[in-house]
């Protein structure tokens, strides 16, 4: 069984600080590293935050069937490939993704033991205040970003997404979101010790 815990959101909501947060708290997650052909921004570092390849690589990949999911987003490629969901969402590990709407969907109908969680912000107006200090300007990539929020705040909204949290307050959001992935840890980590238990008897 793949244990694997899907969480989505447009760029703004939060998602980033709640996963960093629920990872130092619960040793059992490994952090699914996404492929991307964007470059590589400042702080950041190869294998841990992304593999980043070339276009050229990435295409490569794509035609040896290498990816769980992929997807072109504002030019760049980004997807999880196989190798990385084998790898460290088996045994006693549970899979973070960190994925968009599209990549969700394809996990979700490959791995349907999956659970899915979409983080909201609390609003579009502040949505666009967080963008903006994100951006520091009103220029092509912030519309572009600010488009592509509110097609997954409608997918969000959709019924597709096994628990939606609106991220008002950091804490109470996070006290949400780590409810729901313990639920979710108990359900497949548990079983699997009770077993191995039951076996040495």
């Amino acid at each position: 069984m793949n244990k694997i815990f899907v969480v989505s959101g447009p760029s703004g909501s939060g998602k980033s600080t709640l996963i960093k947060m629920l990872t130092k708290e619960h040793d059992c997650i490994l952090f699914s590293v996404s492929h991307t052909t964007r470059k590589e921004r400042e702080g950041e570092v190869d294998s841990e935050d992304y593999y980043f390849i070339s276009r050229k690589n990435f295409t490569n990949m794509i035609n040896k069937d290498l990816f769980a999911e992929w997807a072109e987003v504002h030019d760049e490629l980004y997807g999880t490939s196989i190798n990385e969901i084998e790898k460290k969402s088996t045994g006693d590990s549970i899979l973070i993704l960190d994925i968009d709407v599209q990549g969700a969907e394809i996990i979700k109908d490959k791995f349907t033991d999956s659970l899915h969680v979409f983080i909201m912000p609390p609003g579009i107006v502040e949505l666009e205040k967080r963008l903006m200090k994100r951006e520091k300007k009103l220029n092509s990539e912030f519309r572009k970003r600010l488009i592509t929020a509110e097609e997954e705040i409608r997918i969000g909204e959709s019924g597709f997404y096994d628990y939606k949290i609106i991220n008002d307050d950091i804490d109470e959001s996070y006290n949400k979101f780590r409810n729901i992935f313990r639920k979710y840890m108990r359900s497949v980590l548990l079983p699997d010790k009770n077993n191995s238990q039951g076996a040495g008897k």
